[in-house]
């Protein structure tokens, strides 16, 4: 497939337009509201490099792609915890002082959200790195890259992520999508009693955000009732959404636990995706603020049968790309944006932390495609 013209590995050096621009663009100068020791210009983006020794630096990262460089431009932490310490007022000050946008500016217009709300619900893998989303500065610094890249529309993440974003200036202009219920905890026995631990409808609007996001688990052979107290609690909040006439973006499956493992899976057959695009348009009173956040199917060919199973605004998501399967991907994503309900991407880790390490030709990739 034909890519964007090819740019530097991210975190290359100083020099490289994609380091610069996020230590110099999105997130230059210190975060809103500093008012610490430090001179008023001081970066939250290292100017260079974080030495580590490079033993223990593997042992804290788990194994990571070797085209990246280790070397890396990151929010400088001491800035961020001294602000949020001496003034916790100012990221209330930061999202009040936010420029905003309409979710779609243009009619025809499609969405390019980059996700980022996994850490909340213990979701901290990437590719074959365990903690890789352990790494907050890592992540920040990988975050301002992507929304400083042309096209990108904005970021879907919990209230820890989006702070600390709006601290480093990065969220103006930009759709800002709280992700509300993370209480099904990533591997728990609880996981599928998906509770509303993260952003309430109400923080949502108060904020002055542009939607918020929900994750919609169903399991039909669920013992322990996690599916129809999640089930109830979504509908709610597809309620309390539509009040602020705020767009929810739920994202359904259709789950079963592996007899072996234990662990929960998503079914992606074409069937199951089917019948969780029908139970989560139903939700609510009224579906006016409801868009779907969906998967490409198992057989992406289905993809067009699949999407006519509603008439709600869709985004496709990403999940877990594994390793060198980053083109098939996209492949998949490029033919089902043409279905007519599909409006856009939201994508996290396999643009975030791609194979090779090159978040700006990740980002840019899929930004094409649109």
């Amino acid at each position: 497939m034909q890519r964007p013209p090819a740019s530097q590995p991210f975190g290359e050096s100083s020099h490289a337009p994609e380091a610069a621009s996020a230590r110099e663009g999105t997130c230059r100068g210190a975060p809103a509201g500093h008012r610490g020791n430090s001179a008023p210009d001081d970066p939250p983006m290292a100017q260079s490099g974080v030495e580590t020794d490079p033993a223990e630096e593997a042992r804290r990262r788990g194994p990571a792609p070797t085209t990246r460089p280790s070397a890396t431009p990151v929010p400088d932490l001491r800035v961020l915890a001294r602000l949020r310490a001496e003034r916790p007022e100012a990221v209330a000050e930061a999202a009040a002082g936010r420029e905003r946008r309409p979710l779609l500016p243009a009619p025809g217009a499609r969405l390019m959200i980059v996700a980022a709300d996994h850490p909340a619900r213990g979701a901290l893998a990437a590719g074959d790195r365990q903690f890789a989303m352990a790494d907050r500065a890592d992540l920040l610094a990988r975050l301002c890259l992507a929304l400083s890249r042309p096209g990108v529309d904005g970021v879907l993440a919990s209230a820890d992520v989006l702070d600390d974003l709006l601290l480093l200036g990065a969220l103006n202009g930009k759709i800002v999508i709280g992700s509300m219920n993370r209480g099904g905890l990533a591997g728990a026995s609880f996981e599928l009693d998906d509770r509303f631990t993260g952003y309430a409808p109400g923080d949502i609007h108060r904020l002055g955000f542009d939607a918020g996001k929900l994750l919609l688990r169903i399991d039909y052979d669920d013992p322990g009732e996690g599916s129809v107290r999640t089930l109830e609690a979504a509908a709610r909040a597809v309620d309390a959404m539509a009040a602020h006439r705020l767009p929810v973006f739920v994202e359904p499956f259709l789950s079963r636990r592996d007899p072996e493992s234990g662990l929960l899976r998503n079914d992606l057959s074409p069937e199951a995706v089917v019948r969780s695009i029908a139970i989560a348009s139903g939700l609510g009173g009224t579906s006016a603020y409801t868009w779907l956040k969906l998967p490409v199917t198992d057989d992406p060919d289905a993809m067009a049968r699949v999407m006519e199973t509603s008439t709600l605004p869709a985004v496709l998501l990403g999940g877990d790309v594994k390793d060198g399967d980053q083109d098939a991907a996209y492949e998949k994503w490029r033919a089902a944006l043409e279905l007519p309900t599909v409006q856009g991407l939201v994508v996290g880790r396999s643009l975030l932390y791609p194979a090779d390490g090159d978040v700006a030709q990740a980002v840019d990739t899929a930004v094409g495609l649109l």
